[in-house]
């Protein structure tokens, strides 16, 4: 059984309704359609076949000389290849063809969190001068809002997008993230100034014409907030405080750095970051684990006699 792929183009389609019944998160949803798209644009100007090991290896090469990451290689082969195992499972392909084919190798990557210095900068990009209309203000307020919670919980900027009003509660400090990664949810506690930024959030959008919607972020035109529209308008901040090769996953990084920091125990943090790997913890942290042990070292004196 061969596919064109005009074909296969078509059956990524019925892919596409598939894992919505599977529900699956937006990003995850976009992640794989564009992964997918792209292979089979590629195929059609190569013409090359694509349920084919040797097209699929010679894009990803292709990705990888054309200067994509490879992260992103990475996550493009592994779309492709989701795509390969269901249409196997729909009896489409007689054989998976990519089964066993290596995903790119990975450099191991550092990521620095955010000093107290970046996180007090970017949060002074959100004051409400006196005389802000209301739309503004609540734009200020809300991204405010959304980067104490990151820093402090952890939360992933999808997490954070999907939460709605009802998840929040404000008198005990807790969130409830109803579907982390993988469809696990988790309960994640905050601190007296992450609350207080969020009630002042939430004060102000009690006179936004959705308030009625059970988002809890609200865009400032009117409209519901994306998980593109936090990506934007946070890197619009980090551009302002000053802060280089900034996302809002950085703020994920932060947030764990500052937890072990503080002496909070890594047992606690998996749980409240939703990590079920050990190993994730110590992606997470690794880049200031040294300073840590230092810090930690000292205040044992193990040198005394």
């Amino acid at each position: 059984m061969t596919h064109s792929p005009a074909d296969a183009a078509a059956l990524a389609e019925s892919w596409q309704v598939s894992l919505r019944a599977e529900r699956k998160s937006p990003q995850t949803l976009k992640s794989y359609e564009t992964s997918v798209r792209r292979y089979l644009d590629w195929c059609t100007e190569q013409d090359r076949a694509p349920f084919d090991r040797t097209s699929l290896n010679a894009w990803i090469a292709d990705l990888i000389e054309s200067g994509s990451a490879p992260a992103t290689a990475r996550s493009r082969q592994l779309g492709v290849r989701r795509f390969a195992a269901w249409a196997t499972e729909e009896d489409e392909l007689e054989a998976d063809p990519f089964l066993g084919v290596k995903a790119p190798k990975l450099d191991e990557a550092v990521v620095e969190p955010l000093s107290d210095d970046e996180l007090r900068a970017l949060l002074k990009t959100c004051t409400v001068p006196r005389g802000t209309d209301t739309k503004a203000a609540l734009r200020h307020r809300r991204d405010e809002a959304i980067i104490r919670f990151m820093f402090e919980t952890g939360a992933r900027a999808g997490e954070v997008v999907a939460m709605e009003l009802d998840d929040l509660d404000l008198k005990e400090q807790l969130a409830t993230i109803r579907r982390g990664k993988g469809g696990k949810g988790r309960v994640v506690p905050f601190g007296p100034d992450a609350a207080r930024a969020l009630d002042r959030y939430v004060r102000l959008r009690r006179g936004h014409r959705l308030a009625a919607d059970p988002a809890l972020w609200l865009g400032d035109r009117g409209k519901r907030y994306s998980y593109d529209a936090l990506h934007n308008s946070l890197g619009q901040r980090a551009d302002e405080a000053g802060i280089v090769g900034f996302t809002p996953h950085k703020l994920r990084h932060t947030a764990a750095h500052r937890w072990l920091a503080a002496g909070g125990s890594e047992t606690g943090l998996m749980a409240v970051a939703g990590w079920t790997r050990h190993d994730m913890l110590q992606r997470y942290t690794k880049a200031q684990a040294a300073s840590r042990a230092a810090e930690e070292a000292r205040g044992l004196n193990l040198g005394e006699l």
